[in-house]
């Protein structure tokens, strides 16, 4: 197994599988492509490894895949005992959705205050949307850690929903963001450090 990623400071999208791979625990061969470089160099070395031009990409065998969501997907049908997603239907069934939610919304979040895992943490002013985007986030994972008892958002199992929800808790530690302003009570907070101190994404951040 291949996968292509993306500057690890700053490709959220990368991330993503590339946590999901590493909970698997199987072996894979990991392909960097620096992004930003100058006279179309990163584009140029993704498009020979990723039709699409974009990262990141997979590949397994005749399967090549390059979205995140679907790269995770397959994952979870490749390696079942991994437990990427919930066992219970009902849980399963929310921790997609979320993941969903993440992959399609947030854009004004994602727009706004990009991963910068190099960077400082410093104080951000949020525009109105990101702010808005920022409530439904500690809202949703609220609702989950709630509902299914945490510690992660489908329950006892660490899985995708997670990997997806991960650089968002990378980007409230960088933009030094207090939940509590935000609608938390305490439990979204504490999650997003949870996702922060996984060895999954300690692994990630030492390759910076």
């Amino acid at each position: 197994m291949e996968l292509v990623i993306g500057t690890k400071a700053w490709s959220t999208w990368s991330m993503r599988p590339w946590l999901v791979l590493k909970k698997t625990g199987a072996a894979f061969d990991e392909t960097l492509i620096e992004l930003r470089q100058e006279n179309n160099l990163s584009a140029d070395r993704i498009l020979e490894r990723s039709p699409s031009g974009l990262v990141p990409f997979f590949k397994d065998g005749a399967v090549a895949i390059g979205d995140s969501l679907a790269i995770c997907e397959y994952l979870a049908e490749r390696f079942p005992r991994a437990g990427l997603w919930p066992s219970d239907a009902t849980a399963r069934a929310s921790a997609r959705a979320a993941a969903a939610e993440m992959h399609s919304g947030f854009s004004s979040l994602r727009g706004e205050c990009p991963m910068d895992l190099s960077a400082p943490v410093r104080a951000a002013e949020l525009s109105e949307a990101t702010g808005k985007d920022v409530r439904r986030i500690v809202a949703l994972w609220g609702e989950l850690l709630g509902r299914f008892g945490g510690p992660w958002l489908g329950g006892a199992e660490w899985g995708i929903g997670d990997a997806f929800f991960t650089p968002v808790a990378s980007r409230f530690r960088t933009y030094g963001m207090k939940l509590s302003d935000f609608g938390d009570a305490g439990s979204a907070a504490q999650y997003g450090l949870r996702l922060l101190e996984r060895p999954e994404f300690r692994a990630w951040e030492a390759g910076i």
